[in-house]
């Protein structure tokens, strides 16, 4: 498999082989495209209990406001880029950026690869190791694209056409 460039990214988007609304040349990088934080989180707290049979609650709503808000160590925020991606011929992959890293931030836990075929807007899996300040609508994230060998089965799942943040459906699997 391949990573697009930034002008292979672009040429795709042109011929409808990559969706990504709204699209900016600005955040358009060398072989990724920054995405931005929605304002809205959802926060688990130390103490917040999940159980991988259960549907989990919507954690505590948080609104980032423009004054920002201080992530802590040790919660969970789930939250969402502001972007719609949809890929029927590339695999997306969305990872930190340096930028975030470097402040301790990581945008995934475990979820960094979409499948081909996957549309909708990415849920963020946050923590941070030191507090941090965001802000909304931060670029955050870069969503990569990569190049698949073989037939191509769609992805249909669980999470597909998701406009939020999307708490886990494991549940659905374990319960089965």
């Amino acid at each position: 498999m391949s990573i697009l460039t930034g002008p292979e990214i672009s040429s795709a988007i042109e011929c409808g082989g990559i969706v990504i609304r709204p699209f900016s040349y600005s955040q358009l990088g060398p072989n990724s495209y920054d995405v931005r934080l929605s304002p809205e989180l959802l926060v688990y707290s130390p103490s917040h209990h999940l159980d991988w049979k259960e549907l989990p609650d919507d954690g505590i709503p948080v609104r980032i406001g423009d004054t920002g808000c201080l992530l802590l160590p040790g919660h969970l925020y789930l939250g969402c880029v502001e972007e719609w991606i949809e890929s029927r011929d590339y695999v997306p992959k969305i990872d930190g950026r340096s930028s975030a890293g470097r402040l301790g931030m990581r945008v995934h836990a475990t979820a960094g690869v979409g499948d081909i075929g996957y549309r909708g807007r990415f849920t963020l899996e946050i923590d941070v190791v030191v507090p941090v300040k965001i802000y909304p609508r931060i670029l955050c994230a870069q969503v990569s694209f990569e190049t698949v060998v073989g037939r191509v089965i769609p992805y249909c799942g669980k999470y597909q056409d998701a406009n939020e943040i999307q708490p886990s459906r494991v549940w659905r699997e374990a319960n089965s």
